[in-house]
This record gives structure tokens, sequence and C-alpha cells, in this order.
């Protein structure tokens, strides 16, 4: 009976430190986790303030590319410079798209980076094909853009605010008519209530109104071969009838004369 006794309170003992062990086991573990956990984050911030070092990580090289004769690159790059600072990685491909296609001159651009240490931009250029209000380009879809202080000899067209695809449509289809003889447009206006008037490069200024542009301007060049053969010069033809012309003709620096054809 009393070696039955011995082992029992043997047995117990154990029982009681059985469960010690496996908590100072699961303690240790949870304390390696803790540990574990934090080496990653002090290093995951490490790594991240490494990455978005500029000292550590800049955009060298910004490559350019496309074709363009008025987009100032060195402009174009200071500002990107200045906009986006930090490093390769930290550098935002969307705010530098933006801030590429504000620019004047630039009408498409695509941006990437291009690892390590390259920001790669294409260029697609405004093709200006007329000036606009003297203070405007236009390019061929009807948008203005501004000029920059680049002189180009393009038509001037004028117009109210809002009109441009309206003048340029209409310049469009006046050039198409009138390239096939030896005079070519010069200026186009747009009146406020959409009266068409055109100034040829030959000096001539043609008055079509608001209705049937093209068919009065057709009339224009059915009878301009007679005009050109008169002894006076043409000052301007006013079309705006349903039959024949109005021909105003220099006869000296200051005089004209009407005269119905």
């Amino acid at each position: 009976m009393q070696m039955s006794k011995t082992a029992d309170e043997s047995d117990t003992r154990s029982n009681i430190k059985t469960p010690k062990r496996h908590r100072r086991t699961m303690w240790g573990g949870v304390i390696f986790l803790l540990l574990v956990l934090t080496g990653v984050v002090f290093g995951g911030m490490k790594a991240n303030q490494y990455l978005h070092d500029e000292q550590q990580m800049p955009v060298q090289v910004i490559d350019f590319s496309g074709d363009y004769q008025h987009i100032d690159i060195t402009k174009l790059e200071r500002l990107i410079r200045k906009a986006q600072p930090g490093s390769f990685f930290a550098l935002d491909v969307n705010d530098v798209f933006e801030l590429v296609e504000a620019q004047s001159w630039v009408y498409r651009a695509s941006v990437r980076k291009k690892w390590p240490n390259t920001l790669k931009i294409y260029l697609v250029e405004q093709q200006p094909v007329a000036k606009w209000n003297e203070d405007l380009l236009l390019n061929p879809y009807g948008d203005t853009f501004n000029d920059e202080g680049v002189e180009i000899d393009l038509p001037r067209l004028y117009g109210p605010g809002g009109s441009e695809k309206t003048a340029l449509q209409g310049f469009n289809s006046m050039h198409a008519l009138i390239k096939t003889t030896n005079i070519a447009i010069d200026e186009l206006s747009l009146s406020e209530r959409f009266a068409w008037q055109v100034q040829l490069e030959n000096g001539i200024r043609l008055n079509l109104g608001r209705q049937d542009f093209i068919d009065r301007l057709q009339r224009f060049i059915d009878v301009y071969p007679l005009l050109a053969q008169q002894e006076k010069a043409v000052r301007y033809v006013d079309l705006r009838y349903d039959t024949g012309v109005a021909v105003g003709w220099i006869e000296n620096d200051n005089d004209t004369i009407n005269k119905e054809s």
C-alpha cells in the first residue's frame, strides 16, 4: 500500500510539471515569432527608405522619343525633375503623364519606367494647321493650343469663341475646292451671325454670307478668269446673291467702284 501511494504522488508531480513545460515552450515560440515579425517590419521599413531615397535610386535618365520640332525638351525635363524629385520607385508615372500632356505643343504622350534608372517618354507633337484669333493655333481636329512664341506661316482664322471646329471645317471645305486654282486662302472670318468672309492671298476679299458658301465660292471660281482679264484690280467680290456677283474695283489707293455682274 505504501508503494502504490508513492507512485501516485510521482504521477501527480509529473502531470504538474508537463503543463508548465508546454507553457514555457509556447511563450518561447510567441517571443520568437514576435522577434521575426519585428525584424521583417524593420527590414521592410529600411528597404522602403532605401528604395525611396533619391540619393540611392535616382532617376538618372529621361529618354524622350517621337517626331517633334517645337517641343522644348530641356524645359520639359526640368519641369519633370522639379515635380518628381524622388527616387526611381517614388516617381509617379501618372503624374508625369499629366504634366507632359499639359504642355502646349504635346498632343499625346506615353510614359513608362525602365529599370534601373530611366524614364522613357514618347511624344506626339501638335500639328498646327491654322492660326486662331491671332493668339492661338488650331490642330487638325479644331482644338486650340498656345503657340508659345513659335512663328509659323499659316492661314489665319477668326471667329467667336466656341466656333473653332466650324471655322476649320469651313476652311478645309473651301481649301479643297479652291486649291485646283492658282489662288489660295490667306484669311477666313466667321462673324457672330456665322457669315463667312474670305481674304485671298492675291488681296481679293470674298463676302460669302451665311448659306451655300461652297456654291458661292464655286461661282467666284467660275467668274474669276473673266475678272483677272480686266485692267482694273479687284478689291472685293460680294457673292451674297442668288445669281451674279457684285465686284469692287481698285481705281486708286482710296476709291472703289461697285459693279453688278
